[in-house]
């Protein structure tokens, strides 16, 4: 009798599909990561730094997924956790970048800012639809999907504050799209740590 016609081999099956597609992701945000953030440096953007270092975070949250695949619920919990502490270290980044702008005003330069939110965009608009049909698979998934989507966001909003800075030739466009992508930041971190403590809780009951 084929070993293939059980659950077990389904559930292969399905961490080898997941694996494959954080290769894939993990790959393009840790790209990403390095493009955007020289780009950032370049210009002078507090957001779009914020969100070179969105995708360093993402890079490295898909490559504790990748561990986490095999894993058993409470691992996945575990690592999901993890994970919304990173998306926090972020926010609190992002934090420290308006502070300095706020010390040290200066004025982006808007073209860059325009040019590598679209390509940003892109790259993560792939990733969001790679990981679509994995959304609601287990916490682990679920949570990386979460980071994908606020990626979308984020990369919208760098792309409304270059238009902004252009409008007004003002560096406040930056610190006003950099402080919303701080509160997305926090809500996406409380949201997957709440989602992880359930299901550890639910674990435990088990």
């Amino acid at each position: 009798m084929s070993g293939c016609c059980d659950h077990g081999c389904s559930l292969d099956r399905l961490r080898e599909r997941q694996r494959g597609t954080l290769r894939i992701v993990l790959g393009i945000n840790a790209i990403m990561f390095l493009v955007i953030v020289a780009a950032a440096l370049y210009g002078e953007s507090s957001a779009l730094l914020s969100d070179g270092l969105d995708n360093l975070g993402d890079a490295l949250t898909y490559g504790i997924s990748l561990y986490a695949v095999s894993r058993g619920s409470v691992a996945k919990a575990r690592v999901a956790q993890f994970k919304g502490g990173l998306i926090l270290l972020a926010a609190l980044a992002v934090i420290a970048q308006i502070v300095s702008k706020l010390i040290a005003p200066t004025v982006p330069v808007f073209e860059i800012m325009g040019v590598f939110s679209l390509l940003g965009l892109a790259a993560n608009a792939l990733c969001l639809f790679l990981l679509w049909r994995h959304r609601h698979e287990d916490v682990n998934m679920s949570s990386v999907w979460a980071c994908s989507r606020n990626d979308i966001a984020s990369n919208l909003s760098v792309f409304i504050a270059a238009g902004a800075v252009w409008l007004t030739g003002s560096g406040w466009p930056d610190i006003a799209v950099a402080s919303c992508l701080v509160l997305l930041l926090m809500y996406s971190a409380i949201s997957v740590i709440a989602a992880a403590r359930a299901e550890l809780y639910a674990s435990v009951e088990c």
